[in-house]
């Protein structure tokens, strides 16, 4: 089929007459550009479902991939008897769009359907897809991505597949056979439709803000800045720290309300330098003692610390994965702790130092979220599981009202979060971690990046010999195979260089152990720039 036909076809078959028209106007003005950038494939439906931007077409999101993307979900549910889905969304653009259009498509397949009732974190809608026992849960959101995208996350929330999913993230082959089946959509026109769904009550919510506070044992008084990063968890957040008894925190004005734009930062993460500079005012204007951010769909948690040596600063995602790990291992006398391959060592040896059980799983929480008896779970992307009982996935409300509370208890001893650190790293050695993100705009580069990696392996890094290798696409270790390789350097270095699951990014994870700071920070200084120029 030409790129017209196929154009026509689309048109013909898109239930938005605004998407509809846009096409139509790209074929009447031959704008090959456009046409050509919204007809390269449909967008591909993964792990991490549906991400990218919102556009006209199969390769953007839209109702109308996201009404066939729902169809296809609805042929993988009868196919397993599944009968029941609740479904949430962000405040990004296109977001309650999606949500309704899925919501028809699954009403006039006959499931039963129920939506969260306004703009709520990811977080609310893991915790309903169990509490409401739910076959299914959807998340309407492309988290800590750009303005431009949106996207889509599944949830199972019982068995399928032969995976107790406990409502998690899919995994594969389960998103390979929802994948196969919106592929075998032919028309989104004949599917059913149906307005038969349960706008869900603040039930749900309230039950949700209750055990979230619980984590909460002893309020005090700490002044806590947060900031919600033009997103959808200042409400939420607000409500469990109320709960909790503690003082509410002071709001970065700018950021606090949902706004699809995200006009005050570069891109909406934490991560991102400068996303949080805002807060740092904020927190020196208002002499705070912490400072904690979430992402726009408020499953990550971010810290900021005054250092007395170099005043505020962030943490790593590694630090704050230390000081919830330790905190909370000191409190269990059993339990199961892990972390992601690409994240810090040190959570390993904190388990053993308080005889747990550690495991490693690969990158991302659909992973970590399929571990029995989850204690503690994070990765080094600011994401933390301190309740999978509550929340089988990554969640940046409750890891909050926990940190305020573990810095609480710290300045009730005199003692700050930087001492807890200190403590460990004192313990265990100074685990530096940093990790090397590189934009991509062709994505052939990821594979000629690792090809080569693999063919043609370095011998040595800044002068220091590499010991070993891993390509974890073969795993040895009893880990899934994932694209991805695995570098020891003398000296304790470990490198692990990554595609990006969400992104257009090629990532490296470099931890360096060592006796104490500094000398650990050399390391990473030689180390940047040959990276670098690897990932270039």
């Amino acid at each position: 089929m030409d790129l017209r036909t196929e154009a026509q076809a689309w048109i013909a078959d898109d239930p938005d007459p605004h998407t509809a028209a846009q096409v139509q106007a790209w074929l009447d003005t031959n704008n090959e550009v456009e046409l050509k950038g919204s007809f390269a494939g449909f967008l591909q439906f993964g792990t991490a479902g549906l991400r990218g931007p919102v556009r006209p077409g199969p390769s953007g999101m839209n109702r109308a991939v996201v009404g066939r993307t729902a169809a296809g979900i609805v042929a993988y549910m009868r196919e397993r008897n599944l009968t029941s889905v609740v479904i949430g969304r962000d405040a990004r653009y296109g977001s309650e769009d999606f949500t309704f259009e899925t919501a028809e498509i699954m009403s006039g397949a006959g499931m039963k359907v129920f939506v969260l009732p306004r703009p709520l974190p990811t977080p609310v809608l893991a915790f309903a897809t169990n509490e409401l026992k739910c076959d299914v849960g959807i998340m309407v959101t492309a988290s800590h991505n750009p303005p431009q995208d949106n996207g889509y996350k599944v949830y199972l929330g019982g068995t399928a597949d032969g995976i107790n999913y406990r409502g998690s993230q899919i995994i594969s082959p389960t998103d390979e056979s929802i994948a196969a089946k919106i592929a075998a959509v032919t028309s989104l026109a004949a599917q059913p439709r149906a307005k038969k769904w349960t706008i869900l009550d603040e039930d749900i919510i309230d039950k949700y803000i209750n055990i979230s506070a619980a984590i909460a044992t002893k309020p005090g008084n700490l002044k806590i800045v947060y900031t919600a990063m033009h997103g959808v968890g200042t409400e939420t957040l607000l409500r469990v720290f109320h709960k909790a008894g503690f003082q509410s925190p002071i709001l970065v004005d700018a950021q606090a309300q949902p706004d699809p734009d995200f006009p005050t930062v570069a891109f909406p993460n934490p991560e991102e330098p400068g996303a949080i500079d805002l807060a740092l005012e904020t927190a020196r204007n208002f002499d705070a003692d912490l400072v904690i951010a979430n992402d726009p769909d408020a499953d990550r948690c971010a810290a900021a610390i005054k250092d007395p040596i170099t005043g505020w600063r962030m943490l790593r995602g590694d630090e704050l994965g230390v000081i919830l790990g330790e905190s909370i291992a000191r409190t269990s006398s059993h339990g199961v702790f892990a972390n992601s391959i690409v994240s810090s060592s040190i959570l390993r040896k904190i388990a053993k130092h308080y005889k747990l059980e550690f495991k490693e799983t690969l990158t991302g929480f659909k992973w970590l979220a399929k571990i029995p008896g989850l204690t503690f779970g994070y990765e080094e992307a600011l994401g933390y599981c301190v309740d999978s009982e509550t929340v089988n996935d990554k969640d940046g409300i409750s890891a909050a009202i926990k940190l305020a509370q573990i810095a609480t208890d710290l300045a009730e001893q005199g003692k700050t979060l930087q001492d807890l650190l200190d403590e460990v790293w004192k313990r265990h050695g100074f685990h530096a971690t940093e990790q090397i993100s590189i934009r991509l705009t062709d994505l052939s580069k990821v594979g000629e990046i690792l090809g080569s990696l693999r063919t043609n392996s370095p011998t040595s890094i800044a002068g220091r010999n590499v010991v070993s290798i891993d390509d974890l696409a073969q795993p040895t270790d009893g880990l899934p195979p994932t694209d991805g390789i695995r570098l020891w350097l003398e000296g304790d270095v470990r490198i692990i260089i990554r595609p990006s699951g969400t992104e257009a990014k090629m990532k490296c994870y470099i931890e360096v152990v060592a006796q104490d700071c500094v000398a650990a920070h050399v390391v990473l200084d030689q180390l940047r720039a040959p990276l670098k120029e690897i990932l270039s």
